[in-house]
C-alpha cells in the first residue's frame, strides 16, 4: 500500500511540476533556425503567419510598421515547491522564455529578432 501511494505521490509531482505558455511553434526554434526561416525585406506576413501561426501581440509604430510578437515559456517547479510547509507559504519555476519580435513595412519582414533568456516565477512570500 505504502508503494502505491509513493508511486501515485511522485507521479503527481512529475505531472504539475511543469508549465509551458504561448506560442508552441516556438519550443523548438533558436536564432540559428529563425535566421533560416526569415529573410529581411522578402518573407512576406503571409509566410510568417504560415510558419509561427497568429501572433500573440500586434502593436504600430509611429510611421506605421506593424510589429508581430510570439511567445513561449517553458518553466518547470523548483525544489522549493516540493518541500512541505515551506510550499504553503509560496513557490517559484524556473525554465526559459523565448521571444520573436517582426516588424513588418507593407506586406514583408522589415526587421526581426529572436531572443531566448532565463525566466522564473515567484508567488506568495518568494515572490
Amino acid at each position: 500500500m505504502k508503494k502505491i501511494i509513493s508511486v501515485t505521490l511522485i507521479s503527481i509531482l512529475a505531472l504539475s511540476g511543469c508549465m509551458t505558455t504561448g506560442n508552441h511553434m516556438l519550443k523548438k526554434e533558436t536564432e540559428t533556425t529563425v535566421q533560416q526561416k526569415i529573410v529581411e525585406n522578402k518573407t512576406t506576413k503571409s509566410e510568417i503567419r504560415k510558419i509561427f501561426g497568429s501572433p500573440d501581440k500586434t502593436t504600430f509604430t509611429d510611421n506605421g510598421k506593424e510589429i508581430w510578437t510570439y511567445e513561449f515559456v517553458d518553466v518547470s517547479a523548483d525544489a522549493v515547491s516540493y518541500i512541505p510547509v515551506v510550499n504553503w507559504f509560496g513557490s517559484s519555476a524556473s525554465g526559459t522564455k523565448k521571444q520573436l519580435v517582426v516588424m513588418f513595412d507593407g506586406e514583408v519582414v522589415y526587421k526581426y529578432s529572436m531572443s531566448e533568456a532565463e525566466h522564473k516565477v515567484k508567488t506568495g512570500i518568494f515572490g
